[in-house]
């Protein structure tokens, strides 16, 4: 959706009053890479394609070019895919100065074709097979995240020790506590919202210095979009602000972590395809074998919702972060919530996502198995009632990042939706992540065992 025509642009560059674009793609870990073109230049030709490393759909957290790819690699010579702009997501950059933003689509450098493990493009393949029966997927997710009271630098500077957060305590829907966190959190709000992002609030969360940010639900591609440009906006203000926000699920061991809650129903000529006013929850036969779909297969995608050895940090009981892959009526004990029950925007919230989740392929992957559901006609099973947390008798979700990863190798379900060479290449990010990790002597080994053991 954009916010920002191109013959705007021009005038604004030729007037003087843009002189920045930022031509972005998406990586793996949903964060934006690209480059900052003097607008002159971007108005002149990059509009049309710019062109980056092929590595950039390769590497981890800290851009390691981890070997093992068949996509990209040493042997192959690391060549270029092509950075073409959607100039529909073409939008102010309000917290920049003169700056405008463009999100791009990856491409082949030899064929054009959309590079297939592109998270933007996992996305639009399966909006594409949902279209094609004529559905429109709605989406909505919540950013959740901690502000932290000192920089970036200087939180590296200290070994990322002795972290104080901007407030001192549990600040959930405070109004009085999170006065301190609006040095930061006002000017993302007036920036998202003067940058065409339809950000309606932000609320403290419940734990020290965490926070949320909600925008409106959206076609789900826009919806991918607005999460990502608030996510960097986030964190750039923040750097302006000499504070630090931080994404990490999980980081302090007895505090509450943060999670990405993903809204979702399905609509079709203008009204939502979910809701059925005849039926005692208002669920539509529809909603019922897609939601089917999406919890029958949660095992299978968790990986996508949980990337990181971190990630699985967060999963535990009476921490509001889903142990159990069930559903339940308002309850945010389970998985997987319906909201709206009975009402016009009956909706289904996937709970499971950590804050580090890549919203595009959190999103694909929901998609697929909802379709899933469709396709073989799930019957969805009795909500759960009470605490599911104690409830022994329903299924887990994978507990690490080596078990998500076996769910996924193991997937025909993803690997129908996707293709091989998608899924074979995720699963080597995974299997990358968890070789890292366990390459590390952490602090807690040093701590119980230097003398001890």
């Amino acid at each position: 959706m954009a916010a920002l025509t191109f013959d705007a642009l021009k005038e604004q560059v030729s007037k003087g009053e843009v002189d920045t674009v930022l031509a972005c793609i998406i990586d793996m870990q949903g964060r934006l890479m690209g480059k900052r073109f003097h607008a002159a230049h971007f108005v002149d030709s990059a509009w049309e394609e710019s062109h980056c490393c092929n590595y950039l759909l390769a590497t981890d957290l800290e851009m390691y070019t981890v070997e093992g790819y068949a996509a990209t690699s040493w042997a192959g010579g690391y060549g270029d895919y092509i950075m073409k702009p959607d100039l529909a997501t073409l939008r102010p950059a309000p917290w920049l100065e003169a700056t405008a933003l463009v999100l791009c689509d990856v491409l082949d450098h030899h064929h054009h074709a959309p590079v297939p493990h592109s998270p933007r493009a996992m996305l639009k393949s399966q909006i594409a097979r949902m279209e094609a029966l004529g559905f429109t997927p709605m989406m909505a997710t919540e950013l959740e995240f901690n502000l932290f009271a000192r920089s970036y630098d200087e939180i590296r500077a200290s070994g990322y020790r002795d972290l104080t957060t901007v407030s001192p305590y549990n600040e959930d829907y405070s109004i009085q506590l999170t006065l301190r966190d609006e040095v930061v959190l006002r000017p993302v709000r007036n920036a998202l919202y003067a940058a065409g992002i339809p950000v309606e609030n932000t609320k403290g969360e419940a734990e020290v210095g965490q926070e949320e940010l909600n925008i409106k639900y959206a076609a789900a591609l826009d919806c991918a979009d607005f999460h990502t440009i608030a996510k960097h906006c986030v964190k750039d203000v923040a750097l302006m602000k000499g504070h630090a926000a931080s994404f990490l699920p999980k980081w302090h061991r007895d505090k509450v972590g943060n999670s990405t809650h993903i809204h979702q129903s399905m609509w079709k000529d203008g009204d939502n395809a979910f809701r059925d006013p005849d039926d005692a929850l208002g669920m539509s036969a529809m909603m019922k074998s897609y939601c089917a779909g999406i919890i029958k297969y949660a095992p299978d995608y968790t990986y996508f919702l949980a990337p990181n050895i971190n990630s699985y940090k967060r999963f535990q009981k009476g921490s509001f972060a889903p142990t159990k892959a069930v559903w339940s009526v308002d309850n945010r004990t389970a998985g997987f919530r319906l909201c709206g029950a009975g009402s016009k925007s009956v909706r289904m919230e996937c709970r499971i996502g950590g804050s580090d989740m890549n919203p595009y392929l959190g999103m694909a992957v929901q998609l697929a198995a909802g379709l899933k559901g469709m396709e073989e006609g799930l019957e969805l099973a009795a909500p759960i009632t009470g605490d599911v947390y104690d409830n022994a008798a329903v299924a887990e979700i994978p507990a690490t990042l080596r078990a998500a990863r076996e769910t996924l190798a193991g997937s025909a379900m993803l690997r129908e939706a996707f293709g091989d060479g998608v899924i074979n290449h995720y699963t080597h990010a995974a299997d990358w992540e968890q070789e890292a990790f366990d390459a590390v002597v952490t602090d807690w080994e040093m701590q119980r065992g230097f003398e001890r053991a």
